[in-house]
């Protein structure tokens, strides 16, 4: 009995050798694995035979396909055993959620494949050496509480200008003279529609309808370059709209979102996080980590949205990027 399994097992293996993506030999080198209790040797096995699947040019015979739905299926049981083993063990040696903190935690759900890696990736510009944080935590900057404190009033401020102008709200992704079109689901779309207070740099004609929101947003890190920043304006979501996954223009800055009017069904996800706006609560991310946004309900939701530099660059940096963002804006002039 030893000797004929010691034999089909050198007998997939020359099959493995001559072709390294055979499922059904992938599939039964990984069930040898699994009556063997090895787990993990049993799960590398099966993802490999996923894998070939995937990829296979010819469709998969059906006895083949309920294979690996049961594969997917054990797959699926061992990741969570695989979940509980690590996190008993660590909770074991005193090192539970709270004291592990939330680094470990993500670095634990992206081990056990129930959280994704996302990187930044801005379709423009990379700056290097800054570190990967999706949502950074208000509390880690002291303008912060200026800005929330306001929140009421400027959310007053916005009602107030809707009563008068509703219609000021132009669609967020908007053609530019002289440009080509950009692929977007939302192109001059008004479900996602913005209304600004300084565009390209310079106040806008709303801008005196809401000194109460530029006097509190100036106590942010707020760049200042010419024909870009600031930038900051009211974002409105209308009912039933998602603004699909996208990331944004360069590393070099931070997007603030302080939620004004928030009906329930409203959410955003940055990475593999998502959270939902909470009115007068300011939501910082990094907008070159692949992000999206949804509103579900049937009301309109509007925040406050303006950018900031990121916290790692240094004064000189801020200088010399500054400096560079106008001189690619030249670029070109007669």
């Amino acid at each position: 009995m030893l000797g004929d399994l010691s034999a089909e097992n050198m007998a997939l293996d020359r099959l493995l050798a001559a072709e390294p993506r055979h499922i059904g030999a992938l599939i039964v080198k990984g069930d040898a694995r699994a009556l063997a209790n090895d787990r993990r040797a049993a799960s590398t096995y099966y993802r490999m035979a996923l894998g070939a699947a995937s990829v296979s040019p010819a469709p998969v015979a059906a006895g083949i396909a309920g294979e690996l739905r049961r594969i997917e299926r054990y797959l699926s049981e061992a990741a969570g055993q695989y979940d509980d083993h690590l996190k008993e063990t660590l909770a074991n040696a005193g090192f539970d959620g709270n004291a592990m903190g939330p680094r470990m935690s993500e670095a634990l759900d992206i081990l056990s494949g129930k959280a994704d890696v996302f990187l930044q990736q801005p379709s423009t510009f990379f700056f290097p050496r800054l570190p990967h944080i999706q949502f950074y935590e208000p509390e880690a900057f002291d303008w912060v509480a200026k800005i929330e404190a306001a929140a009421p009033q400027i959310e007053e401020e916005l009602r107030r200008f809707l009563t008068v102008s509703d219609d000021a709200f132009r669609p967020y992704v908007e053609a530019e003279p002289n440009r080509p079109r950009k692929h977007h689901s939302l192109y001059d779309d008004p479900k996602w529609s913005a209304l600004h207070l300084s565009k390209g740099g310079k106040p806008t004609e709303h801008a005196q309808h809401f000194p109460t929101t530029l006097a509190a947003v100036s106590n942010a890190p707020l760049p200042q370059i010419v024909g870009r920043s600031p930038m900051i304006l009211f974002s409105l979501l209308r009912p039933d709209t998602h603004i699909e996954p996208h990331n944004g223009l360069f590393n070099t800055r931070l997007i603030c979102h302080l939620p004004l009017i928030v009906p329930p069904g409203c959410a955003f996800r940055v990475g593999n996080e998502t959270r939902s706006w909470e009115p007068g609560r300011l939501l910082i991310f990094d907008d070159s980590i692949q992000h999206e946004a949804w509103n579900r309900s049937q009301e309109n939701r509007f925040i406050l949205l303006f950018e900031i530099w990121r916290p790692e660059l240094t004064v000189d940096e801020r200088g010399a990027l500054t400096t560079m963002f106008e001189a690619i804006d030249s670029f070109g002039e007669e």
